[in-house]
């Protein structure tokens, strides 16, 4: 996703402020002269102050933020001794010049405002800041307000408070109880100095120039440094995103992987952005330590096992760098032991996001595939549909779709009246046996569940004279969900229900070639953006029709993905009965992207191996 610079429209409450990321405020009508930091702040998430004019309120600055949300931080050093009360505040400016500094004491007057990063659509809690401000400076070189120890002793164990069910299931009315909650203990310290020591990092460095790290050494924490999303009950308090206040040209950010170490010390004002929340934006930062995380290789199959996998190549298409195929070509044979079956997701067209009705990916797969060759593996075919043209979501212009890669040495492609975009295949019983309609073909491409989604595809093949039904998918994103630091507790999920959709129809074809033959092998998998105890995951299984097989590894190692600091599952493979349990196939999933700074995709492939 994009990241957009926060939104400079700040001012009267109303339908446009609710626009421009503002929060709609009824304020009292008490006087609001001779206010101080903690008055402004009050002890619940929003100002009881906000849309009102306050007049030279003091504090020393401890933060300077020249791009992006362009402001300063300032925090009072008379503090109420209320936990619930922030002494620190932000004074957004915008694009007038910054003309302080870390240490200047100021007299600031302006309104107070309640922003919401995202717009309030979002969900995202809001900052509470002072705009259009007019700015004294009084002296300068003063000494910092000592820095408050974000630890795994002051995050207390519970995440957030239930929400208010009157007011929609919302925190922000809510008294804060910092003692009590991690959001409430985070949103008291909005604004202020605050530091963390050493840190184990559990969301490597990206392309924002941002990393996550843990104050919690032991929460929920994996073997290889990251800290694991198991349940929605598992939001993980002790994760906070880490960014720096020096531009990145004067002060280049770290690179990072999960399981490195934020030695020293990282200071500076505690902010709240659309992309993660509470965030420390260091005006001190410490020193990556390398642990050395190493790339998974999984053990290549047996003679008589198939190997099934899935990976996606985020949006390839031929205009990407020879590079990028390199490195995703070298990962399918080093990495992933060359698979008999790959199901690719976002496979691009020809020209990739150039959006002039091209539909086929014949170059792009030509291209993977003899990059394939080329680092050492086998030369394998491929089956697919085209989509329609910009219909299937994804990039505009890029029509993303599934394939089927396959080696023909080791596994054959029954072919049967290949479908098209807009034709469903089915299922037929033939010699005793379930058969597609077609193969490949898409499965009720014409159902509102896929509406501007990827249409699942579904192939047969034959392993040692055994047929395995293959279906390849890539259910809609989570784009619209709210984030874990959302003012609704619990946050509102709203994507799921068209993946609950989605599921739906791909169980009930899974159940149609069991009905057909019971034995049958089939082997659901691919991105299936949702956890693996989603209602997404429980409505593929339903009816004992599939398994998801990453639950066959212990709780630790289940995850795919990394979301600001939290490992989780997003691809998965699912199999039917006819395919065994856990003693009879193997599952990897292998890390050989989600952790590192460098990626050549956001996903982890996963590889199972079974014997038809």
């Amino acid at each position: 996703m994009p990241r957009i610079p926060r939104s400079a429209a700040v001012g009267a409450v109303g339908a446009t402020a609710l626009a421009a990321g503002l929060l709609a405020v009824t304020s009292s009508a008490a006087s609001a002269d001779a206010v101080a930091v903690h008055d402004i702040q009050g002890t619940t998430r929003v100002s009881p102050l906000a849309g009102q004019q306050v007049p030279d309120v003091s504090g020393v600055v401890t933060g300077v933020r020249g791009y992006g949300s362009k402001g300063f931080w300032i925090q009072d050093t008379r503090s109420d001794s209320d936990p619930a009360t922030s002494e620190g505040i932000f004074v957004f400016t915008g694009s007038a010049p910054l003309t302080v500094k870390p240490g200047d004491a100021v007299l600031v007057s302006g309104t107070v405002g309640e922003y919401v990063p995202g717009g309030a659509a979002s969900g995202n809690q809001s900052l509470t800041q002072i705009t259009k401000p007019t700015v004294t400076v009084e002296s300068s070189g003063n000494a910092l307000p000592g820095p408050v120890r974000i630890d795994a002793k002051s995050v207390p164990a519970a995440y957030a408070p239930a929400g208010d069910p009157a007011d929609g299931n919302s925190v922000n009315g809510l008294p804060l109880r910092p003692r009590s909650y991690a959001l409430d203990f985070y949103e008291s310290l909005e604004g202020m100095n605050v530091r963390v020591g050493g840190s184990r990092v559990v969301g490597a460095t990206d392309a924002y120039n941002e990393l996550w790290v843990t104050v919690k050494k032991q929460e929920n924490r994996n073997r290889r440094g990251g800290t694991v999303y198991g349940s929605y009950a598992a939001q993980n308090g002790g994760r906070l995103q880490i960014q720096q206040l020096a531009p990145v040209s004067e002060q280049p950010f770290p690179k990072a992987n999960v399981g490195d170490v934020l030695t020293g010390t990282t200071e500076g004002p505690l902010d709240f952005n659309q992309f993660g929340g509470y965030t420390l934006a260091a005006r001190e930062l410490g020193e990556v330590a390398d642990k050395g995380l190493v790339r998974e290789k999984t053990r290549r199959q047996a003679k008589g096992e198939l190997a099934v996998a899935t990976y996606n190549v985020e949006n390839l298409d031929p205009t990407d760098p020879q590079k990028k195929f390199d490195a995703l070509a070298g990962a399918v044979v080093a990495h992933l032991a060359s698979p008999d079956i790959l199901a690719l997701e976002e496979i691009q067209d020809d020209n990739g996001a150039k959006n002039d009705g091209t539909v086929s990916a014949e170059k792009t797969l030509k291209k993977f595939t003899d990059a394939i060759v080329a680092a050492g593996g086998p030369r394998y075919a491929w089956r697919s549909v085209d989509p329609e043209n910009n219909k299937d979501g994804g990039e505009p212009g890029g029509n993303i779709r599934q394939v089927f890669l396959y080696n023909p040495e080791r596994v054959s492609f029954t072919e049967r009246a290949p479908g098209d975009a807009t034709t469903p295949t089915g299922v037929v019983r033939e010699g005793g046996r379930a058969a597609l309609t077609h193969s490949p073909g898409r499965i009720a491409p014409a159902d509102a569940a896929w509406a501007d989604s990827r249409k699942p595809l579904a192939g047969e093949f034959v392993f040692r004279g055994r047929t395995v039904f293959v279906i390849a998918n890539h259910f809609a994103s989570k784009g619209g969900d709210e984030g874990l630091t959302s003012h609704h507790q619990p946050p509102v999920r709203s994507s799921e229900t068209k993946r609950l959709r989605q599921a739906q129809a791909v169980n009930g074809f899974v159940k149609d070639i069991r009905k057909a033959q019971r034995n049958a092998d089939v082997v659901v998998l691919g991105d299936i953006n949702d956890f693996e105890f989603s209602a997404t995951t429980k409505a593929l299984e339903d009816g004992g029709a599939l398994r998801s097989a990453v639950k066959s590894l212990p709780k630790s190692e289940r995850y795919s993905y990394v979301y600001q600091g939290n490992t989780q599952v997003l691809d998965q493979i699912l199999t039917s009965p006819g395919v065994g349990d856990a003693d009879d196939f193997s599952y990897d999933s292998v890390h050989i992207n989600a952790e590192f700074a460098e990626q050549n995709s956001d996903h982890d492939p996963q590889v199972l191996r079974f014997r038809p």
